[in-house]
């Protein structure tokens, strides 16, 4: 194997001291322009790469940061990731992706991780832990952001979806098509979007005059397969629903399985209606309305704001919130 080279490698075939060539990858003007230029002919010829860890012990930054999924095969999480890591590349940062598995305690090691790592930030993605050992772990780093989970003191730049106003808009139209009796697939009971899913499902159905039954709410699994589970055990105890609002698109693709098999007919038996548009959703038969999520952008924003935060800047709006828009397909067509 080969050895790598090191900074006292190319201060003696340079002729200089490792002070020295250290200021001049640090671009410090106190190098003639005779060294400079002698210190990095030897860095290119023998291919030098400086120690990420030792510029770190340096000046105390690593140009690292960490993102935290709950669910990396998850294409909601993964346009996200694409947005954040787009940013940092921009800004000379490096991502450290880390995926929990939907799993809480499997998020608190990632995060204890992440510490051990020195990174210079991190954002977190809808976090499955519950608030007070987050609120623990998060004191740890310097610098934070949440990606569609709000904590109860609001103090960390958070960038969410409207979650609660775009389920009362699937749900809405759901029952602009004469549908009454429409079941949820709610997703984790710890996730904070999908309570707050349920929320608008329930807010609609209320200011339609319409009862919910306590069985026509179903927790699930956030995946196609977990979808398809559920799907099966809330029709079974309740054939009568004729439609369903799903957490997810991934849920609601297992729904659109799981009806396939019951041989439900989508739409004319039963309406199905996502949330998030992620690709999947106009593939599948029958195309999947859903409620489109800008996710890259998600991203985007939320490594501006790290961004910002690390270098200390003020942030004049902490919680920015996204809309998002009703996209109809066959799943459940426009009544006309």
């Amino acid at each position: 194997m080969t050895r790598r080279v090191t900074i006292s490698d190319v201060a003696k075939l340079a002729g200089v001291s490792s002070q020295t060539v250290s200021r001049v990858i640090n671009n410090k003007p106190e190098v003639s322009p005779k060294t400079r230029q002698r210190v990095l002919e030897v860095i290119e010829q023998t291919g030098y790469r400086p120690s990420a860890v030792a510029r770190g012990l340096a000046t105390s930054r690593t140009s690292t940061i960490g993102m935290v999924v709950p669910d990396i095969s998850n294409p909601f999480f993964s346009d996200i990731a694409r947005g954040i890591e787009a940013t940092a590349y921009d800004q000379g940062y490096n991502v450290f992706l880390c995926n929990s598995n939907e799993d809480p305690e499997r998020e608190l090691e990632v995060l204890f991780s992440l510490e051990e790592k020195q990174v210079d930030g991190v954002i977190l993605c809808g976090l499955r832990q519950k608030t007070p050992a987050l609120q623990d772990v998060l004191k740890r780093f310097p610098a934070i952001v949440l990606v569609n989970r709000l904590m109860d003191d609001a103090s960390y730049p958070t960038v969410m979806v409207d979650n609660h106003k775009g389920a009362q808009k699937a749900v809405g139209h759901i029952l602009n098509m004469g549908r009454k009796r429409v079941g949820i697939l709610v997703g984790p009971a710890f996730s904070y979007s999908a309570n707050q899913r349920k929320s608008g499902y329930l807010d609609a159905m209320e200011g339609a005059g319409i009862s919910v039954e306590d069985g026509w709410i179903q927790y699930c699994t956030p995946t196609v397969e977990g979808g398809e589970e559920a799907t099966k055990l809330l029709l079974k105890r309740h054939p009568q629903l004729d439609a369903l609002f799903c957490f997810n698109d991934l849920v609601a693709v297992g729904a659109i399985q799981a009806c396939g098999a019951l041989n439900r007919r989508i739409p004319n038996d039963i309406a199905i209606v996502g949330f998030d548009d992620v690709y999947l959703a106009a593939l599948v038969t029958p195309a999947l309305t859903t409620c489109r999520v800008p996710r890259v952008e998600m991203g985007r924003q939320a490594m501006n704001l790290l961004l910002r935060q690390m270098k200390g800047q003020r942030i004049e709006t902490p919680v920015i919130t996204v809309k998002t828009r009703l996209i109809i397909r066959n799943s459940a067509p426009k009544v006309t």
